[in-house]
């Protein structure tokens, strides 16, 4: 006999963000000192900060600052001239912050 399933009890809305942002901080590295960068970073930037409002529906508080500083540290507005290996490798580690934490901020279904 076939049980009907249950849906999840919970969602996990900043996981599709999370994916985005980690494929798109992949990419970036190849645009690092273009013009196109800058489109980059308003894209991270606005990422960084739906992850950041999402983490607060959940309740999840302590992704907050972590998602406030990448939304600063990407930020095109008033940019940082980062530059060499420390802007490569801070690509990928912010992609895993955001896969990370897509995968672990949750709140029930309502």
């Amino acid at each position: 006999m076939s049980q009907k399933q249950q849906p999840p009890s919970y969602q996990r809305n900043a996981l599709l963000p999370g994916f985005i942002a980690l494929a798109l901080l992949i990419v970036a590295v190849a645009f690092i000192g273009t013009d196109w960068f800058t489109v980059f970073r308003f894209i991270i930037a606005i990422l960084a900060l739906i992850v950041a409002w999402f983490a607060v529906q959940a309740r999840h508080w302590w992704w907050v600052p972590v998602f406030v500083a990448i939304a600063v540290l990407w930020n095109p507005v008033y940019p940082f001239n980062f530059s060499g290996i420390f802007w490569i490798l801070a690509q990928p580690i912010a992609g895993s912050v955001f896969l990370i934490a897509g995968a672990l901020i949750k709140r029930p279904r309502d």
